[in-house]
Parts: structure tokens; C-alpha cells; sequence
């Protein structure tokens, strides 16, 4: 009977022990990414974000607010926020003021808040920060603004730079919903992910009510006209162009239809409420914002600037609904943006995919020496990532058939919709979905090994 007692009595102290909260503690400066310690902030889960944005045209003065919903995953005695070239007027935390400080950080700077009492574990809370700034003030780190030459601007946050527009967890893995409400004054239009949900007073507001990571915000104040279509299934589509092109444009964005349905024939239904490109002469380059990709004028010049346009639409599947868990996986993002831009560049007369892969294939050995292999990249933005991870696709349609690629990729972004998902899950995925256990080895040959795996036809 001693002996029960004795169990009785320890399991009594050690239930009482687990029920004793746990003692408040900041939250990680940095979520620990492996190729961006510092990115992102630990302690809490963003929920939505509600951002307001005044910005000035020409002078690019700006003042704001973000106040955001989170639930706290550890008890909080203080967390932080990525910022970079903000003035922080003021912190509140459920709705009581709440101390704060800047510190230097890896690509930017800190916000440390530290609210007037602690924040327990599992809680929902609410934070807002107000802030101003200006769009050409020097950053710490690289920023996220693109000027043009109507005094407007527009945002190319990808891959740490939203801090630069206002004060955020900014990091993929913690995606959340959002609400815009951007201020644009006469003749300028405001654009942001998501659908239009009014304007009034010069405010243009939106909503983006699918989760989007903060890297792909596309927030605008330009000199520009919107342009409206529908693709399949009656799919709102908006575009916004320079003024004064819109006859050059209109025929291009109207082609944003059909591409739509191509995809949708390999991937399944469009992952958004809305889709669209903004043209913008202040942009080089072509960016997959969520819902908005963002094009540079010089695109529309070359004769294929359709690949280019499947390329970031097809991002929306592969990237902006589905994320990756940690940068070094943003193969996931790239490689099938390459390889099926490709597929469609050989359907409509382009280069043959055989031999654009058995290109890749003789360039990439000495790619991964220097700069990783696709599922280890040591830095984003190569050629690992991008025609690397096709070729790695490539790879596995020649391995498991054409059917069974073709489930693996459409099963793919249907399971982890609105999420964030991982090399070692695609890994997974793969086998799984086409019952070969064996194709667990041949994958992690082609993403992690230092040299090419043999592949018949290269």
C-alpha cells in the first residue's frame, strides 16, 4: 500500500508541476533560417495584418500603422518585429501603450516591444505600431522600393525586404491574411494583393483573405490605369498599367486568360480570388506578388515575354500558395516555375524542354560546387535554384512516368494550399503519391549530392 501511495503522491507533484505556466521570456530575435538566421521573429503566430499606408508622390514622404492579431506561442515577456528606416512614433499592445527600442540587425533592424505585462502562452493578442518615413532615406539593409519616373513607387520585397516598407514578422513560415488600406492622391491609383474592396477619400482599400507570406506584398502609388477581365470560372482579373499605354497593354494582359487555363489544366483551380500583372516602368525585373505579379516595362520588348508571364503565374501555385518552409527550399518555387515556363515556350514553338534540360544538365555539376546543390542552396537567386531545380523535375518525370509526375505536381499544391511545406515533405510527397519507395534515394541524389546523377538522354 506504501508503494501506491508513494506513485499516487509523485504523479500528484508531477501533474502539479506541468500545470505551473511558464515563466514569461523574449521571444527569438530570429527564427533561425538557414540561409537568414535572423529573418522572421519567434514567440508568436501572425493571424492578419491590417497595414495603412500614406505615401506622398515625388517627395516619397510616408506615414503608417500596421496593427496585427497573433496568438503567442510561448509566454512573452517581449517580442520582436523586422523594421528597416522607420521613425516608430508609437507601440501598443492590446490596446495599452507599450515600451519599445531599435537595434542593428543581420539585414535590418530590430523592434524589440515590450508591453506593459507579460503575454501568456497560447493567447491571442494585438499590437499596433505607428511609423513614418521616407521611400530614398538610406536603409541598413537592401530595400524593397522601386521608383519610377512618375514620383509613384512600387514594391519588390522578395526575399527580406517588406521590413522596408513597415514593421513585420518577415519570414514565410509565418503567412497570415491581410488588409491594405493605401492612400493615393489625384491622378496616382493605389495597388495591393488581394481584391479591391473600396476608395474612398483617396484610400484604396483591399483585402487579401488567402494567407500570403510578407515577401510577396505588392503594394503600389503609381501613375497608372486599371484594366479589367475575367479568366476561367469567372475569375475576377484587374491589371494596372502606365497612363497613356493602355492600347500597347491591353492586348498583352488580355492573354492572362488563357495562360490561366493552361495552368489550371496541369495544377487545378487557381489558388486566389483575383489575379493580375502591374506594369511598371520604375521595375527591371518580374516579381510573383501574390495575386499581382509585378513586371518591368523592358519584358513586354521581347518577343517571349509570355514565358515570363507563365513563369510568375505559375509562381502563384508553386511559391505564393504554397511556401516554402525556410529559404533554402525555394527551389520548390523556382524549379517549377522554370520547367513549366519551358514547357510552355516548347508548346508554342520555343526551344525543345530535352534540350533546353541537357543544357542544364552539363552546366550544373560545376554550379553545385561552388553554390550548393538545389536542395542546398548557399544563397538565393542561382542558377541551382532556378533552371537546377527544373532539370531536378525533369529528372523525376523521365523516372516515374508522365502520369505519375503529373499527380505528384497537381497533388502537391492541393495538399499544402495556403501552407508551407519543405524539401524533405516533397521528398515524401513524391514517393507516396506515386507509390515508388525508390524514388526517395533518386530525389535526394539529384537535390542534395555534389554531382549530377546519370539521366538517360543527358
Amino acid at each position: 500500500m506504501k508503494r501506491k501511495f508513494a506513485l499516487l503522491a509523485i504523479a500528484a507533484l508531477l501533474s502539479t508541476a506541468a500545470a505551473v505556466p511558464a515563466e514569461p521570456s523574449p521571444g527569438s530575435p530570429g527564427l533561425g533560417d538557414p540561409l537568414f538566421p535572423t529573418l522572421g521573429n519567434g514567440g508568436y503566430d501572425v493571424r492578419h495584418y491590417d497595414v495603412s499606408f500614406d505615401f506622398t508622390p515625388v517627395t516619397y514622404d510616408f506615414s503608417g500603422s500596421v496593427r496585427f492579431t497573433a496568438k503567442a506561442t510561448q509566454a512573452l515577456s517581449a517580442f520582436n518585429l523586422d523594421t528597416d528606416g522607420h521613425t516608430i512614433d508609437a507601440v501598443t499592445v492590446n490596446g495599452g501603450p507599450a515600451t519599445w527600442s531599435l537595434s542593428p540587425g543581420q539585414s535590418g533592424q530590430e523592434l524589440t516591444v515590450t508591453p506593459a505585462a507579460p503575454l501568456p502562452e497560447h493567447v491571442p493578442f494585438e499590437a499596433e505600431i505607428r511609423f513614418h518615413g521616407n521611400g530614398k532615406a538610406p536603409r541598413a539593409g537592401l530595400t524593397g522600393w522601386r521608383f519610377g519616373p512618375d514620383g509613384g513607387f512600387a514594391a519588390a520585397a522578395q526575399s527580406s525586404r517588406a521590413d522596408t516598407f513597415f514593421p513585420v514578422n518577415d519570414h514565410p513560415s509565418d503567412k497570415a491574411t491581410w488588409t491594405f488600406r493605401v492612400t493615393a492622391p489625384e491622378g496616382y491609383v493605389a495597388t495591393a494583393n488581394g481584391e479591391l474592396r473600396g476608395r474612398r477619400g483617396g484610400v484604396w482599400t483591399f483585402e487579401e483573405r488567402e494567407p500570403m507570406a510578407s515577401e510577396l506584398i505588392g503594394i503600389a502609388v503609381v501613375k497608372g490605369t486599371y484594366l479589367y477581365g475575367e479568366g476561367p470560372h469567372a475569375l475576377p482579373l484587374r491589371h494596372v498599367v502606365p497612363q497613356g499605354q493602355e492600347a500597347r497593354y491591353a492586348p498583352i494582359v488580355a492573354e492572362t486568360a488563357g495562360q490561366i487555363a493552361w495552368a489550371e489544366a496541369r495544377f487545378g483551380r487557381f489558388p486566389f480570388s483575383t489575379y493580375g500583372i502591374h506594369v511598371y516602368p520604375g521595375y527591371s525585373d518580374a516579381l510573383e506578388n501574390q495575386t499581382l505579379s509585378l513586371f518591368g516595362t523592358g519584358w513586354f520588348d521581347r518577343p517571349a515575354y509570355s514565358n515570363t508571364m507563365v513563369h510568375e503565374l505559375v509562381h502563384q501555385w508553386f511559391g505564393d500558395s504554397v511556401t516554402p518552409a525556410t529559404w533554402q527550399d525555394a527551389w520548390l518555387n523556382e524549379g517549377p516555375a522554370v520547367y513549366y515556363a519551358a514547357l510552355w515556350a516548347e508548346e508554342h514553338g520555343g526551344q525543345s524542354m530535352t534540350d533546353r534540360m541537357r543544357g542544364v544538365y552539363a552546366k550544373l555539376d560545376q554550379v553545385r560546387a561552388v553554390d550548393g546543390p538545389p536542395g542546398r542552396p548557399k544563397a538565393l537567386g542561382g542558377y541551382n535554384i532556378y533552371d537546377g531545380g527544373a532539370l531536378v523535375l525533369h529528372a523525376l518525370r523521365t523516372e516515374a512516368g508522365d502520369a505519375a509526375f503529373d499527380r505528384i505536381m497537381r497533388r502537391w499544391v492541393q495538399r499544402h494550399k495556403d501552407g508551407n511545406a519543405s524539401t524533405e515533405d516533397f521528398i515524401a510527397h513524391a514517393a507516396g503519391t506515386a507509390h515508388r519507395p525508390d524514388l526517395d534515394g533518386f530525389l535526394r541524389a539529384w537535390l542534395y549530392g555534389a554531382q549530377n546523377p546519370p539521366l538517360e538522354g543527358m
